[in-house]
């Protein structure tokens, strides 16, 4: 027999609630000073000895017999028969997200512009794609193909020339949904390595990997680690905390919906976040009924426990506006408005990954096929972020082009700025210009 499944339930009317939230929320994706240790090691190793370090910790860590760098690399040709290799149906489900998400990402590009003052000085911006960006992606047992096309479709939009793909085949499992994806995607250069020496050689460079500008894709705690040390040598999208929803109902979704809703985070792993919010205090009671109904049904139904049992809850608030409220506060990566009239209170969301509007709109399709991008803010982080998107792939530079009536004019005011700084060179190189 099944173990009744205790989801905690807090009320914003408490007076503790605040605290009781605040721990419920509290993650730390900090690695403990072994890993941080064994990947210092690891990246150190990768920029001293390049190609011979990377074919060691594969030998050691995916258990591959491989003899040299060249049995760790993937031609565009071996992508190309993964797309045979996998079901039609698989097929076609991949090409129609990659052109929902190709299409959505396009209206993001910005194009560069410039425009001329009185005096013929002209200002603009000019928007650049990066040369190089390296995108990876957790291998073997592990299926991730809507990550390839949601990482790879906006560097390809953005106009990045070479799209570097990592991704782990340990004993040798390949997967082959995952190459057909990013055969798809448009990805330009495949090598079969993971973990920390996988990001390092993205980040420096070895022989064989050429290195990249930015980083981007999820990975397990030693690939987390491994961006952070190597940021600032490139840049990487964020640091990823465990996968959430909050779903913000007011009483009127099947409550089956919002259990399975709910279970859709749960089932990442155990430490992602599901948390249900209503003013319908009978409402919760029913969707408490229908986790304890539905979870014997799942495959993943042990992970799905921990999860909501170490995580998860079920708010009872005041009211709509209060459920806002706590919105706001958590923050989000995906939130579902499953009320009424969501255009209502879309103006009062101010921190959420991607907001998922009504009741019909479950968070899965986001995940897969909607077209917005699916690296999403995670641990209260869309506070100041957001989703990952062509202008992550693009960089700005400053367009200052000063006529002489300009450059005259303009020093004026900088020699006067820059002698109340004490920096006279500064001063001088502008009054030069001044006629």
């Amino acid at each position: 027999m099944t173990a009744p499944i205790a989801v905690r339930r807090l009320n914003a009317a408490d007076q503790d609630f605040a605290r009781h939230l605040d721990h419920l929320l509290s993650w730390e994706s900090v690695s403990d000073d072994g890993v941080n240790q064994r990947v210092l090691e690891i990246i150190q190793a990768v920029r001293q000895r390049g190609d011979a370090a990377l074919v060691e910790y594969t030998q050691r860590f995916d258990g591959l017999e491989v003899a040299s760098m060249a049995d760790l690399i993937l031609p565009r040709e071996r992508l190309e028969l993964a797309l045979t290799r996998i079901s039609a149906e698989q097929r076609q489900a991949l090409e129609v997200a990659a052109e929902r998400v190709r299409s959505y990402h396009e209206k993001q590009k910005q194009d560069s512009w410039r425009y001329s003052e009185a005096d013929g000085t002209v200002l603009g911006q000019k928007v650049t794609p990066l040369d190089r960006a390296g995108l990876y992606v957790p291998g073997g047992k592990a299926s991730y193909p809507s990550s390839v096309l949601m990482n790879a479709i906006p560097a390809k939009v953005a106009g990045v020339p070479e799209v570097v793909m990592v991704v782990p085949t340990p004993r040798g499992e390949i997967n082959e949904i995952v190459l057909a994806a990013a055969a798809i995607a448009g990805v330009d250069r495949v090598f079969t390595i993971g973990g920390a020496q996988a990001v390092a050689a993205l980040a420096y460079g070895t022989e064989s990997v050429p290195p990249v500008d930015k980083i981007v894709g999820p990975g397990n705690i030693y690939v987390a680690t491994a961006k952070r040390h190597v940021f600032g040598k490139v840049g990487i999208d964020m640091i990823a905390g465990p996968s959430e929803i909050l779903v913000v109902c007011d009483g009127q979704t099947d409550p089956d919906w919002i259990a399975m809703d709910l279970f859709s985070q749960a089932e990442h792993d155990e430490d992602a976040q599901s948390i249900l919010v209503s003013p319908d205090a009978a409402f919760l009671d029913k969707v408490a009924e229908s986790i304890a109904k539905l979870l014997p049904t799942m495959e993943r139904a042990e992970i799905i426990r921990t999860s909501l049992e170490g995580r998860g809850a079920l708010i009872q608030v005041a009211d709509m506006a209060q459920a806002i409220e706590v919105a706001n506060r958590i923050a989000p990566e995906h939130l579902e408005l499953s009320v009424a009239d969501p255009e209502a209170w879309l103006p009062e969301i101010r921190h959420a990954g991607a907001i998922f509007m009504g009741r019909y709109t479950a968070e899965a399709l986001g995940d897969y096929v909607a077209g917005p991008n699916h690296v999403l803010p995670t641990s209260g982080t869309a506070r100041f972020s957001s989703p990952l998107g062509v202008y992550d792939f693009q960089k700005r530079s400053s367009i200052i082009f000063c006529s002489p009536d300009g450059a005259s004019e303009l020093g004026k005011s900088a020699s006067v700025l820059a002698r109340g700084e004490s920096l006279t060179a500064h001063a001088r190189s502008a009054e030069y210009r001044i006629k």
